[in-house]
């Protein structure tokens, strides 16, 4: 016994290195909880996180914690990658005009098995494992997204016209979560297939969400495509325009950004473009200082 050692104390433990660990990110993501406890995030999931089992389930257990610490979360879906493998098993191509699906009548059936029957209930059922906490709805369903077509020569095809977010916001209410396939609706009850990146920005601007964060395959937005250290951490509309005039911005991150766009002018406060690649992206982005993505503010934000 040392001579600073009380008579019949027990030895102190010996710390895990990985409990230590653990408790410091819990502390550093205390403030960013408190910070977002009651306060609405719009999650578009797609891409590779989509297709791949193990992102799908870390996808859920991040939406699950998100929810369990107070913040309202609201995911929006699309299906692309399952809808055009249906399509192909059916003996039937694939066309796309400017990064959309042509969509004829039949096209659109497949999607709408797809998108609501498929991949909505997937989505569901990864988050549900953890507690009955997600609900499953249509852009159809109580009036949620009225569509509007976008061009005769795509089809069906549609453009967000109006949300109605009374029944998503009644869920959020009940401490739900709310999965949104991106099939709408015009006021005949003809059903649109439409882009998830845009019904996500849209409904994020309906529900006044703090932010919306969508999950791409690709880190966010880089100076050099083939350099990601070039990360850009944060920007704004004005700058995103000058990186665009310069020809940072080509391609297929073109029409990524301009979602986000969308998003900030329908009122959200912020955007955020991440790597669904990663594991636990969501989490990493949101409850960590440093961050791991691209967040878009309102020229003149925070």
């Amino acid at each position: 016994m040392t001579a600073s050692a009380k008579p019949g104390a027990a030895a102190p433990l010996a710390h895990d290195p990985r409990a230590v660990a653990t408790a410091e990110v819990l502390i550093e993501a205390l403030p960013y909880i408190r910070a977002f406890a009651g306060r609405t995030i719009v999650v578009k999931f797609g891409g590779n996180a989509m297709t791949d089992d193990a992102l799908a389930q870390s996808f859920a257990a991040d939406i699950v914690l998100l929810h369990s610490v107070g913040i309202r979360v609201v995911v929006v879906h699309g299906g692309g990658p399952q809808i055009g493998e249906l399509l192909g098993r059916l003996g039937k191509e694939s066309e796309f005009r400017d990064g959309l699906r042509v969509t004829d009548a039949e096209t659109l059936d497949v999607a709408r098995m797809v998108l609501v029957g498929k991949v909505n209930r997937d989505i569901v059922a990864s988050i549900n494992v953890h507690g009955p906490i997600a609900v499953g709805l249509s852009g159809e369903d109580g009036g949620l997204i009225t569509a509007n077509l976008r061009d005769p020569e795509l089809g069906f095809v549609g453009d967000v016209a109006d949300v109605n977010p009374a029944l998503v916001e009644s869920l959020l209410a009940e401490h739900l979560v709310p999965v949104v396939s991106t099939i709408g609706a015009d006021v005949h009850g003809q059903s649109y297939n439409i882009n998830a990146d845009t019904v996500a920005g849209a409904l994020a601007g309906a529900l006044g969400a703090e932010k919306v964060i969508y999950l791409t395959d690709v880190p966010g937005i880089l100076r050099d495509v083939d350099d990601p250290a070039s990360l850009i951490g944060s920007t704004t509309p004005s700058h995103i325009a000058e990186l665009e005039a310069s020809g940072v911005l080509s391609g297929g991150m073109i029409p990524k950004v301009r979602a986000c766009l969308e998003a900030i002018d329908a009122g959200v406060p912020a955007v955020h473009m991440l790597d669904g690649r990663v594991p636990h992206v969501v989490l990493l982005e949101l409850l960590t200082t440093a961050g791991v993505g691209t967040m878009i503010t309102q020229d003149g934000g925070a």
